[in-house]
């Protein structure tokens, strides 16, 4: 016959300490309410400027909302008149960005896999305090470097919507790569081990297993980057500056932006049409960072590993 194992009647446990009855209970039960209070007081707090900001912007910004004003520029109108629109700062701003992406991605990328894949010297360091540098530069100074850098290479005059992506690269690469970076980290050892076990080499065991099984992370990354510099004013008021009608050419001519536009006509008109077309421009542009989250968002779920 089995032993069975009793309790000594004298050991008996003690109740779990009390919320409500313990003196110890009830003064931490107290200070988790009060710290509750306090983290939701101060989320409301920063709430109230976001929601102020977005409200005043949808508010001011709708009334000018249009087919003409998104469908044609600003050639020809001066003065009080009330006709024109943002048609060319809304393909510069695709335009510039578009052509800074295709600069700062693959340099981003190859930066990021680098410092993760082979990076583990010198070398590495540098290229990573270098990197951290670059990400609190302030965006005049990536504007500075590009008039400087096209000033030396072709003249003082020289300005293109090429200039503007140069100086959106600078601010864009080092975002790309620490958050390229942080993706590839992600990618267990696990799987890099196994491919080195069957023999495929490192480089190929990078874009076959590496890379495609972050890929969803990259694009998320590089799309928020995107979002980040699209919004820049400053180094495109320095690059591009200011024109009034469509310029396709990246390479040559002045090349309007929605952030320059926006700031052009507050700056020229406070009171009147020029302070309603520049909250126009500014609500049109936080639609456009609101859809570049919105495709982040999606490309993250839609191809990431861990939804398959």
């Amino acid at each position: 016959m089995t032993a069975t194992l009793q309790r000594p009647r004298g050991d008996v446990p003690s109740p779990p300490p009390s919320l409500t009855t313990d003196s110890n209970g009830r003064r931490r039960k107290a200070m988790d309410v009060f710290m509750r209070s306090v983290v939701t007081a101060a989320f409301l707090v920063a709430l109230i400027p976001l929601v102020s900001l977005l409200y005043e912007v949808i508010v001011r910004g709708f009334r000018m909302l249009s087919w003409e004003f998104l469908s044609t520029d600003m050639q020809g109108v001066f003065g009080d008149m009330t006709t024109g629109g943002i048609l060319h700062a809304i393909l510069g701003t695709l335009q510039i960005t578009g052509l800074a992406t295709l600069i700062s991605a693959p340099i981003g990328l190859l930066a990021a896999i680098y410092l993760v894949e082979y990076g583990h010297g010198r070398l590495a360091r540098i290229l990573t305090f270098f990197v951290d540098v670059m990400t609190g530069i302030p965006s005049i100074v990536a504007g500075l470097f590009a008039v400087a850098l096209f000033a030396l290479l072709i003249g003082p005059d020289y300005r293109s919507g090429l200039m503007g992506a140069i100086a959106l690269s600078v601010l864009m690469i080092p975002v790309v790569v620490r958050s390229c970076e942080e993706m590839l980290k992600l990618v267990p050892n696990e799987l890099r081990e196994a491919a080195y076990a069957l023999g495929v080499p490192k480089w190929l065991t990078i874009v076959k297993v590496v890379l495609r099984t972050s890929l969803a992370g990259i694009v998320t990354s590089i799309v928020l980057a995107i979002a980040r510099v699209i919004g820049e004013t400053a180094p495109l008021l320095l690059t591009v500056g200011i024109v009034t009608q469509v310029n396709t050419n990246m390479v040559d001519g002045r090349v309007s932006t929605l952030p320059v536009f926006a700031y052009s006509q507050y700056a020229q008109d406070a009171l009147g049409v020029g302070a309603d077309r520049a909250w126009g421009a500014a609500l049109v542009l936080i639609i456009l960072i609101m859809l570049l989250n919105l495709v982040a968002r999606f490309i993250s779920r839609r191809f990431s590993i861990a939804e398959r």
